[in-house]
């Protein structure tokens, strides 16, 4: 293996690129490549000779945009670009028009993502979320509320989008025996009966499904596919889990639902805008549970997508197949 080729780490946050790529991390990464020992931000890349010879990019969240024309002037011996994080659709397409192959630790990602959305599904089939605040004001009434809610074996849940967090969301919940409805338009019937789900209609999904998981990538034509339409088919005391992504929620039209129906409860990891405004009726509503985008990598979670992007380009440099590579066709439904 040839540690001729000259790496950079690209990122808008220089904080960022540190927390992911430890010192261990970088120590490997220098005996199988020639990897500057700063990291770059857009402001760096002028004049653009200086990173002629560069074949390889790493870079995590902060990655810049840039257009073909950049990118060749730039970067005119790029080959790979490696991306600690999870969607790439931001910036992408120049790049992999170019030819220059592109890995995403996405799926380190979409793990803990999943891992999340499992404990959620467990807890509000539980009726955990409706009752932990009436508890506290009335036991005995609370004890009644729950008999509402039947558990977890043969509960119905739905998701939304099967792609690369949702899958693991089904396999994940295989082990407790639910009902899983899907909303997928590009889910082939092969692939459902391998999931063993049931494949519908959103509105089959919100108007039978106790708790709704969405999942859906984020892309323009999924903008603000989640509505009041939608929202009021929701059963009085169904729960609705956003780990997705807040600009595919009317927000507006979910506070709607959740004031006709206080029994209804939203978990929101993601908003739109994000931070949600300070004035944001979600984060007033007894019925809404809000975490501040945590779902994904958090803490040391985050190495593990530095990691997959060590393997990956060491694998790139020995010839060997890609693991996580992404690529045009892909971007059409991933997240």
């Amino acid at each position: 293996m040839s540690t001729s080729i000259r790496a950079i780490m690209l990122s808008n946050r220089r904080q960022g690129v540190s927390d992911l790529y430890t010192t261990e991390i970088l120590a490997r990464v220098n005996t199988f490549c020639r990897l500057d020992p700063v990291c770059y931000t857009e402001s760096d890349l002028e004049p653009a000779g200086q990173f002629a010879d560069v074949g390889i990019i790493f870079s995590t969240w902060g990655m810049p945009e840039m257009g073909d024309e950049a990118i060749s002037r730039i970067f005119p011996s790029l080959r790979l670009l490696l991306y600690a994080a999870g969607s790439v659709q931001t910036f992408a397409r120049p790049f992999l028009r170019r030819g220059i192959r592109l890995c995403s630790a996405w799926r380190a990602n979409a793990v803990l993502v999943a891992e999340y959305t499992l404990s959620a599904i467990l807890l509000a089939n539980k009726g955990f979320f409706q009752t932990t605040r009436l508890t506290r004001k009335d036991y005995r009434l609370a004890q009644t509320y729950s008999q509402q809610f039947q558990g977890n074996y043969m509960a119905r849940v739905g998701i939304i989008g099967a792609g690369s967090v949702g899958s693991l969301v089904i396999e994940a919940l295989k082990p407790y025996q639910m009902a899983v409805y899907v909303y997928d338009p590009f889910l082939p019937a092969e692939r459902a009966a391998e999931l063993q789900v049931t494949p519908c209609s959103l509105e089959t999904l919100f108007s039978s499904c106790l708790t709704i998981s969405n999942h859906l990538a984020n892309l323009p034509e999924t903008r603000g596919m989640l509505d009041y339409r939608l929202f009021s088919l929701m059963q009085p005391n169904a729960t609705f889990i956003n780990t997705g992504r807040g600009a595919q929620v009317v927000e507006d039209d979910l506070i709607r639902a959740l004031r006709e129906a206080p029994g209804r409860t939203a978990l929101l990891d993601v908003f739109d805008p994000e931070p949600p405004r300070t004035d944001s009726e979600l984060l007033r509503l007894h019925n809404v549970f809000t975490t501040p985008h945590i779902a994904g990598s958090m803490g040391r979670e985050v190495e593990r997508m530095a990691d997959y992007m060590a393997d990956e380009c060491e694998r790139w440099l020995n010839d060997q197949p890609l693991e996580h590579e992404v690529t045009l066709e892909m971007l059409k439904t991933m997240a």
